[in-house]
Formats: structure tokens, sequence, C-alpha cells
């Protein structure tokens, strides 16, 4: 299985210092997460609500293998509203497992695509790509950008 480490500096504060080591987590574990964290019609089977940020919040804490002593990433801090990870770490932590993992950016627009219109919202003011309360501004999948040839290649 692939590993990747990560050798994070002070940017993000000391707590956070240190070695970081990522292992790829197997299919089975990715989809019983995604099962764990997605509601199905139990008349249709459709969709009806996925909680993707904490699907991504698991599959980084099933690859995460090594951090350092004062273990300063939990699941919990993972998804905290309140006390939670620097946004620039939470996202650097999703692109290196994401990377690891094999989700790709069709991946990722399946799974928003199975979100509301105000789950989404809400999961990017999360992350920081909406503009909060009056001036909402309103993202769908279809107008995520596209991967270039080049990102798909490496």
């Amino acid at each position: 299985m692939k590993t990747e480490s990560l050798e994070i500096d002070e940017r993000f504060g000391e707590e956070y210092q240190g070695k970081y080591m990522f292992k790829e987590i197997t299919w089975a574990k990715r989809n019983r997460i995604i099962q764990k964290h997605t509601k199905y019609s139990k008349l249709s089977g459709e969709v009806e609500s996925s909680d993707f940020i904490a699907i991504q919040a698991e599959t980084i804490m099933a690859s995460l293998h090594g951090q350092p002593d004062s273990k300063p990433v939990t699941l919990e801090k993972l998804l905290s509203e309140e006390d939670g990870v620097p946004i620039e770490f939470g996202e650097l932590f999703s692109k290196v497992v994401n990377k690891l993992n094999g989700m790709s950016h069709e991946d990722i627009r399946f799974l928003l695509g199975q979100l509301d219109e105000e789950s989404r919202i809400r999961l990017f003011q999360s992350f920081g790509f909406a503009k909060n309360s009056d001036g909402l501004q309103q993202i769908s999948p279809s107008s995520l950008p596209e991967r270039s040839k080049d990102s798909a290649q490496s």
C-alpha cells in the first residue's frame, strides 16, 4: 500500500509542528466510511443525505498512521466547528489523503452531487469557499472547475 509523509513547520502553530505519516486505506474501509455517513431512502434507495465533512475527517483519521507525540490531530478536532484544526491545515491533509486514496475530482463531484444545495453551501462555507450570511454565494457541483489534462496525468 502507498504511504506518504508530511513534515509540518510552525506555520499552523507549534501545536501541529512535526512529522505525519499517511497510508492508503482499503477499498472496503473507504466504502464503509462513506456508507456510515450516507442516508438512503428506504423506498427508492436513492441518497437522501451525505455528511461529506464526516466522510473526509474519518478518511483522514483512517489514513493517518503517525503524528507527533502530542497527537494534535483527532477525529473530534477535525469535526469541531469551535476548536477545530486551521482551515489550511485541514485542506493540506485532505489533499494528501485524497491523492493517496484515489479520491479523484470525479469522486468528490459525485459526493457533492448527493448533497442538497443548503448542505453544499454549508460545506463550502466551512472551508471558506462561500460567502456567509447576507452575501451568500451559490455553489453547485456543475460550477466546480474541471480537471485539466495536465493535472489528470499527475
